[in-house]
């Protein structure tokens, strides 16, 4: 099988540290002014433009090699700052290679500038919505007072009130919710360095039952990652009881902070 594409992984500025268990995937480096690029050699059988397509619609294919793209970054971020491709990334040639990083070596720099000593901290937060409304009284004065009204009133006002009440449940889960996930996100913002907010992914995506109200991604210093990590754990604690869930995933490559732009002649 002809190998005859250049597959890139990831560009540092200091020569890569290689463990024994990376060479096996017949890695190496190309130094280039300076940086220097992680690669590997591929056959254009599998990741020519047209071949790669269609191998992105086998699940066992795509999960092996997008689960190895990111495990040889992380690696190589044991030892390095590293500028991440993403993933599926090909050069036809070592020329043409060189000739991207020549044009946009400016803007690379700035990136290195940026991520070092940093780590790409994932947040999604979830709210189960059925155990924050048995909550509600406890975190929402307006159906609080509505519940004593209740309690107070006639058995036929009573039903009234109750009808009144579960449209208020609904509006303040929504408040409440909307509240929680500022609030969060304000937390993890002051420890750290930059911060991008992706989408709200809907429950088929999820594959949850809870709702999602905050989805972003956070560059953490190294040096507050720990207390970044004991703010999670504080939150959870507190506020379980309550429908909200923490889902907490990292270090990553830095994907969400890494913006290249070609270099001003």
């Amino acid at each position: 099988m002809t190998t005859d594409l250049i597959y890139i992984y990831c560009l540092t500025n200091s020569p890569p540290e290689f463990p024994e268990t990376m060479k096996i995937k017949n890695l190496r480096s190309i130094a280039i002014g300076d940086f220097h690029v992680v690669v590997k050699e591929v056959s254009s059988q599998e990741f020519s433009e047209e071949n790669f397509k269609r191998n992105l619609s086998d699940v066992e294919w795509l999960e092996n090699n997008a689960r190895e793209h990111v495990e040889v970054i992380n690696m190589v971020m044991n030892h390095n700052t590293a500028i991440p491709f993403k993933f599926g990334t090909i050069f036809n040639a070592e020329e043409s290679l060189g000739k991207f990083i020549i044009d946009y070596s400016e803007s690379l720099s700035e990136n290195f500038l940026k991520i070092n000593g940093k780590e790409e901290w994932s947040v999604k937060i979830y709210c189960d919505r059925k155990l924050l409304s048995e909550k509600i009284d406890d975190l929402s004065e307006e159906t609080a007072a509505l519940e004593k009204q209740i309690m107070a009133s006639s058995p036929g006002k009573a039903f009234l009130l109750k009808r009144k009440k579960s449209e208020l449940i609904e509006n303040e889960m929504d408040r409440i919710c909307k509240s929680f996930g500022q609030n969060y996100y304000n937390d993890f913002k002051i420890l750290s360095s930059l911060t991008n907010l992706n989408n709200l992914l809907p429950k088929e995506f999820t594959g949850r039952e809870d709702t999602m109200i905050l989805n972003a991604a956070f560059l953490v210093n190294k040096t507050k990652v720990n207390d970044f990590i004991n703010i999670v754990e504080s939150l959870r604690k507190k506020d379980k009881d309550s429908g909200f869930f923490i889902e907490t995933t990292g270090p990553w490559p830095p994907f969400s902070f890494i913006y290249i732009k070609e270099n001003l002649q």
